[in-house]
């Protein structure tokens, strides 16, 4: 079943979002230990395309309680950078 993980930075984060990125991106490069396959990842932009200001995941997972289970290992999730994190299922029809 596939999940979309949309997730929006707090006013502010960005200092402390750089400061986690690399330890985001080291988890992002091995989701098998949590039943999660990334279909699709990257951080949302403000509209001038620069200004990291959240995150976008496309997941392949079993259920919601797994792909939640995966948010909260994040170290993003750790560190409180999200203000707001949806996880909605997601019919793919193309692509």
């Amino acid at each position: 079943m596939f999940f979309v993980l949309h997730a929006f930075d707090k006013d502010g984060a960005l200092p402390k979002r750089l400061s986690n990125y690399e330890a985001h991106k080291g988890f992002l490069a091995d989701t098998s230990p949590y039943g999660v396959s990334i279909v699709m990842s990257g951080p949302l932009v403000a509209d001038y395309g620069k200004t990291m200001i959240g995150s976008l995941m496309i997941l392949e997972a079993a259920d919601r309680a797994t792909v939640e289970a995966f948010n909260r290992a994040d170290p993003f999730f750790a560190a409180e950078i999200w203000e707001k994190v949806n996880i909605t299922a997601f019919v793919k029809r193309q692509g």
